[in-house]
């Protein structure tokens, strides 16, 4: 069976079944049972295999996560091609795709977009921690703009989390991890997680229950115990989503999701007279969402409302105040869309959104500030023949201060023959600035006291043009692929000094549009199967990321990355792996020095062992090289785990 006509045959499955009614700007998942070659839905919106997808996809899949321990998305993402977890400040990490900036990379949970934290308050990574690991049924990543579908804080691309959906009979897992790191400063983990969805009323009412909590000890710095080098977390999430199925073409679904975490570190305040001192954030989140999909003998409906909410609450020790004690964040958006198939060549999406973002926090003079998006879209899926396909779309987007801004997207995908898929497009993302940059009655205290940053309601959207050409070869037993991508990126927002440089506590800085950058580079990657049940994957990323405005390297950006996979299944029931991460060397700029950051890399082993159909047993060593980044000198911004020993169970039924 060819591609094309696998394509039509997810298509045709999808309408005939409703339960499996695929929303515009939504990602719901099929169910293994229909085995399907990998079916993703971020890049359009709707049902398309892996191999025709018009976008550069990776899908992590339940199977992968199940493999190794996964605290957060960033765990999660690990091995991901084109990715980097980048420093964001205070041990946390953020996702950067391609060398956009991890403020780039928006998060989706089945297609609905979550709170943009780290655009709102500093030091953020709390988009990475809204899901708990046994609801995941899979992870769509797109490597490129997609603001065509989603608007802004697409600009470098979109992570996915597609969550388990209950199904016609009553399915559960449930898991417990835990590990302890080798040298005895701290950070052990220990984790359990249940998922649980079936039928209430078989036919008619479904329920699908996650729930997770994650433990995380603080870790010292290495020889100076009293600072951190990694962070203290305690987490504890739970969701619940009722499906209801009025008729054969009708589906709503009611969703709520709630977590609090809890993270402490020791550290310093700035100045001679510094103290010590231990700062705590509560990260709370709740999220309400109620969806009706339609699939109608015309074509598809939706129709969703939902909100999302995140306050974080900061609180010091020893006398030091906090400069924002308390940050909120909430989000109301209200979208719709229709697909219709017209003369049986071309697929028609189109429809719009409405959202309102607004945030509270201490550093507004007003306490708080908001800003209304409103977006319309449209796009075509073309079908020339069996072999050649088209998408073009376009969303036009409504901004209270930028009025309206348009983000076009064409592209092509050529089945050569049954093996050979060449793809290629070019789309126009953006970003507008965020409420805190844009206000006038903004600040904050940056860099540990050295300076003060201001708000700047002059700031224009960020703006970045792609090109990207892709050929995958799929052969029996090895494939290879390989591509090439170019981002021009116009108004990069950074901080920029105005007054009293470089004296600290004096220093003023304003947000200012200052920089193009040209990011461009190589992906390739591949898989082979080897003699004695084993398989190797490997994929390598070269980055040529240039600020052109003063003809310099763009900073916290490795030119080499790698990631390698050796796994070994003797047997159905055991599986080992071997995975490796690199990441060259890079730089780092501190007022305008540049610092050299080494070239390093991660290897971890994991074992899996069923021991019966409905109980395995997991075990393994990451940072088997015990790799230190505790080292001033090397000027990382961030920091590993040192070597540690982890062990799970996990049940299914």
């Amino acid at each position: 069976m060819s591609r094309s006509t696998r394509l039509r045959t997810v298509r045709t499955s999808a309408r005939l079944l409703p339960t499996l009614a695929l929303l515009p700007l939504t990602a719901l998942g099929f169910e293994k049972a229909l085995d399907l070659e990998p079916t993703v839905v971020t890049a359009t919106a709707t049902a398309r295999q892996l191999g025709d997808a018009p976008a550069s996809v990776t899908v992590i899949s339940r199977e992968d996560l199940s493999m190794r321990p996964v605290q957060d998305l960033e765990d999660a993402l690990r091995g991901t091609p084109g990715l980097q977890f980048t420093g964001v400040g205070m041990t946390r990490r953020g996702v950067s795709i391609r060398g956009m900036d991890s403020e780039h990379t928006l998060v989706l949970v089945n297609g609905q977009r979550i709170n943009t934290a780290a655009g709102a308050i500093a030091h953020a990574d709390f988009d990475l921690g809204w899901v708990p690991v046994e609801a995941i049924e899979r992870i769509e990543v797109i490597r490129g703009p997609m603001s065509s579908l989603y608007g802004s804080e697409a600009l470098g691309g979109v992570v996915n989390v597609i969550t388990r959906r209950a199904t016609d009979a009553w399915h559960g897992a449930a898991q417990i991890n835990g590990g302890v790191r080798e040298d005895g400063r701290g950070g052990q983990t220990h984790q359990l997680g249940v998922y649980a969805g079936g039928p209430l009323v078989p036919g008619v009412l479904g329920l699908s229950l996650s729930g997770e909590t994650r433990r995380r000890q603080e870790t010292p710095l290495h020889g100076n115990a009293t600072q951190s080098e990694i962070e203290g977390r305690n987490a504890d999430s739970g969701a619940l989503t009722l499906s209801w199925t009025p008729d054969t073409a009708q589906r709503v679904d009611f969703s709520y999701a709630n977590g609090l975490e809890d993270r402490w570190r020791n550290t310093r305040s700035a100045g001679a007279a510094g103290r010590d001192y231990e700062s705590n954030d509560r990260i709370e989140r709740e999220r309400f969402s109620v969806a009706h999909s339609g699939d109608w003998s015309w074509g598809r409906s939706s129709l969703r409302a939902y909100r999302n909410t995140l306050e974080r609450t900061n609180r010091y020790t020893n006398g030091v105040v906090p400069t924002s004690p308390r940050q909120e964040l909430t989000d109301d958006i209200v979208d719709g869309s229709l697909s219709v198939p017209v003369a049986g060549a071309h697929l028609f999406t189109f429809g719009g959104e409405w959202r309102k973002e607004q945030l509270e926090d201490g550093g507004f003079t007003t306490g708080q500030a908001q800003i209304i998006h409103r977006a319309l879209f449209l796009q075509d899926e073309i079908e020339f023949d069996p072999a050649w396909s088209l998408v073009l779309g376009n969303r036009f987007d409504r901004h209270e201060q930028f009025g309206w801004h348009n983000s076009p997207r064409a592209y092509l995908v050529h089945h050569v023959n049954d093996a050979l898929t060449i793809k290629g497009g070019g789309g126009r993302g953006f970003k507008a600035p965020t409420l805190k940059q844009l206000s006038p009655g903004y600040s904050a205290i940056g860099g540990g006291g050295m300076f003060t940053i201001y708000g700047n309601p002059e700031l224009e959207p960020e703006i970045n043009t792609t090109y990207e050409l892709n050929a995958d070869y799929q052969a029996d037993g090895w494939s290879l692929t390989a591509g090439l991508f170019q981002n021009n990126v116009r108004g990069l927002i950074q901080t920029v000094c105005i007054s009293s440089c470089g004296l600290r506590g004096r220093e003023v800085r304003n947000y200012e549009n200052v920089d193009k950058a040209r990011i461009r580079g190589l992906e390739l990657g591949g898989g082979l199967d080897l003699p004695a049940h084993l398989r190797w994957d490997l994929n390598y990323t070269y980055l040529d990321a240039i600020d052109r405005s003063v003809d310099r390297r763009l900073g916290d950006r490795a030119r080499h990355l790698a990631n390698t996979r050796l796994q070994w299944t003797p047997t159905a029931a055991f599986t080992a792996q071997v995975r490796g991460e690199y990441v060259g060397s890079q730089l780092t700029y501190s007022s305008n020095t540049a610092n050299s950051v080494p070239a390093y890399s991660l290897w971890h082993l994991e074992l899996t062992q069923r021991v019966t159909h409905n109980l395995s047993i997991r075990g393994g060593i990451e940072n088997l090289t015990d790799k230190d980044f505790s080292d001033t000198s090397d000027n990382f911004t961030f920091a590993e785990p040192g070597r540690t020993y982890h062990l799970g169970v996990s049940l299914s039924f």
